[in-house]
């Protein structure tokens, strides 16, 4: 995922003159007003721990105005003290040890901002079991441990919060569980990674390739030295999966998630997708599917959930289509409220910090409250959680197709397009690519867009097609994605 370029972190230092953290805490308890502030303890002071720390100083009296009470950050775990002095200066006690802020008698909340998977968990865990509430940034931690999390934090009563984890700056984490709330959702679809739409905005503007795309990411910030997470789509699934969770009424199911990144996607589609009228975006997509054969005996039906991340075709005047460089969008559809769509940065320090204050916010709100009167994390209370709706394996996704067919003869266009009916793909339409759409000594290209097609007969025919004689290299199939009302 995108961060904003910042110094890395040196080894922990020893600095005997900062604050001990007992005594900076039992200063920060004094009442403030007739209501004692909110005290948090925070892991992790770089690019999003210091932003939010920036933000909470720079808006305390309106964001106490607005939680009704203040918000006080009274202890850091860094792994350089002097560097975390040189943020939050000397009113803010230090440490090195984790597990001494999430388990701090003196502290009400622990962000955790630090980032991983391993050490986290159990720095969330003991966190919630000191009776903490947690505040997160993490999506791969979430993705991966959330259901332990989530479960652990019903059973102390206490709450935990991650609208900076899916989207930062976008709100979509509390637009699912409290703004349509009375919608069944059908389907969120969303660019949730700011360095692929960055790449891929690159290489539709400029024509650029692939490679060249990363490489002016990561001189300008945009990607990390390590891309792999965001170009594989690993970031934009930890994401999807989450807000599958809170649309859908399920447990977090990051495992079953099927990703593909845009690592082998070539600028010839990019190109050829231009020519048809649409653009390729990598989307996540998660829609609830509820489908049968009519008639009534439950088999053939289809009930689960499409949980995917994939390049995909949009059409060039979708809203999704003109969201472009690192910026990031989600669409939600709903029974009532129909199509809504949020926009905006999807990465950077302050960004990231107004999700994490405002999720400070709730819980400051939160004193005085039964658990069982809370938003639930998932958006669904417990007992309703469905445990046995799945995710639907890949052959069951039902989208439609585009295929870019290499030829021996521009006269063969006809040919594949029938070829491809015969096989029972439902064909939309076929047509020659342009040459000034194809690279130097790249022979004729077949384009073809089909209806609504099941994953596995779009298999079926493309591996039948690899043997036709007109067939003259890799066929290449991405899917197409309308999103409509």
């Amino acid at each position: 995922m995108y961060r904003d370029p910042v110094q890395p972190l040196a080894d922990a230092d020893q600095l005997p003159a900062a604050t001990p953290v007992n005594a900076c805490v039992a200063a920060a308890a004094a009442p403030m007003g007739a209501t004692r502030p909110l005290r948090v303890g925070m892991i992790g002071i770089g690019t999003v721990g210091a932003g939010t720390f920036r933000v909470l100083a720079r808006n305390q009296a309106l964001i106490a105005a607005r939680a009704g009470r203040g918000i006080k950050l009274v202890v850091v775990c860094a792994r350089s003290l002097s560097r975390a002095m040189g943020v939050v200066g000397t009113d803010v006690a230090l440490t090195n040890d984790p597990m001494q802020v999430a388990t701090h008698p003196e502290v009400d909340v622990l962000v955790e901002v630090a980032g991983g998977t391993g050490p986290a968990r159990d720095w969330v865990l003991a966190a919630i079991r000191a009776g903490k509430h947690v505040v997160t940034a993490n999506k791969a931690l979430l993705a991966t441990h959330g259901n332990e999390i989530f479960a652990a934090a019903r059973q102390h009563g206490v709450a935990v919060a991650y609208e900076g984890a899916v989207a930062v700056s976008i709100p979509i984490i509390k637009a699912l569980r409290e703004g349509l709330t009375a919608n069944r959702i059908e389907w969120v679809a969303g660019i949730i990674n700011g360095t692929t739409n960055f790449i891929l905005s690159k290489m539709r503007d400029e024509g650029l390739g692939f490679a060249e795309a990363l490489e002016q990411a990561q001189a300008l910030g945009y990607a990390e030295a390590d891309p792999t997470f965001d170009i594989e789509g690993v970031d934009a699934a930890h994401k999807i999966a989450l807000l599958a969770a809170n649309a859908f009424g399920m447990p977090v199911r990051f495992a079953d998630a099927q990703v593909e990144g845009i690592t082998r996607l070539q600028g010839l589609d990019v190109a050829c997708a231009e020519q048809l009228g649409f653009r390729i975006k990598l989307l996540g997509v998660a829609r609830r599917r509820s489908d049968g054969d009519g008639n009534g005996d439950g088999k053939g039906d289809t009930n689960g959930v499409e949980l995917r991340v994939q390049p995909a075709l949009l059409p060039a005047t979708h809203l999704l289509a003109q969201v472009n460089g690192s910026m990031n969008a989600v669409m939600v559809k709903g029974d009532a409220a129909g199509v809504t769509m949020f926009y905006g940065a999807g990465a950077g320090s302050e960004q990231t910090a107004s999700a994490v204050i405002a999720d400070l916010v709730d819980v400051a709100r939160l004193a005085g409250t039964h658990a069982a009167q809370r938003v639930p994390h998932l958006g669904f209370h417990a007992h309703a959680v469905d445990e046995h709706l799945a995710v639907l394996p890949r052959a069951a996704v039902h989208t439609r197709h585009y295929l870019r067919v290499p030829v021996h003869s521009a006269q063969q266009v006809g040919e594949v397009g029938e070829w491809l009916a015969a096989q029972n793909l439902p064909v939309a339409r076929v047509e020659l690519a342009c040459e000034k759409a194809l690279p130097t000594n790249t022979g004729p290209q077949v384009l073809v867009l089909t209806d609504a097609v099941a994953q596995a007969t779009v298999d079926l025919a493309v591996q039948a097609l690899a043997a036709h004689p007109a067939v003259a290299g890799a066929v290449v199939t991405l899917r197409v994605e309308l999103l409509e009302g």
